[in-house]
């Protein structure tokens, strides 16, 4: 869910978000937001999302620092807090449960 939710936002293919080459740059801002929301909205670890989105945790790092500065922007600080909402809201109580972490990702 947190994949197709921000492939639609950011006008990208879900499973561009996967893919082992970075990508291009709408591609690559797209996948850290979605590792951002799962590792901060969703409370997965770092080697977690990683694992998920075929990423070192500290590639995984290093997206949630960039997304987080990028929340200086007043209108991406907002998109973001949309998207939070949005992923909670969709996956909600799955959003804690260890053994459905990830899953909902692509569902």
């Amino acid at each position: 869910m947190i994949e197709q939710t921000v492939a639609q936002v950011f006008g990208v293919e879900g499973v561009d978000l996967r893919r082992a080459t970075r990508g291009r740059a709408k591609v690559a801002r797209a996948r850290q937001v979605a590792m951002y929301l799962a590792h901060v909205a969703c409370g997965m670890s770092l080697s977690e999302v990683g694992r998920t989105f075929a990423r070192d945790r500290t590639t995984v790092s290093h997206a949630c620092g960039v997304i987080e500065d990028g929340r200086d922007d007043p209108t991406f600080d907002r998109v973001l807090e949309l998207l939070e909402q949005v992923v909670q809201s969709l996956v909600g109580a799955r959003c804690g449960s260890l053994g459905a972490k990830g899953n909902w990702l692509y569902q």
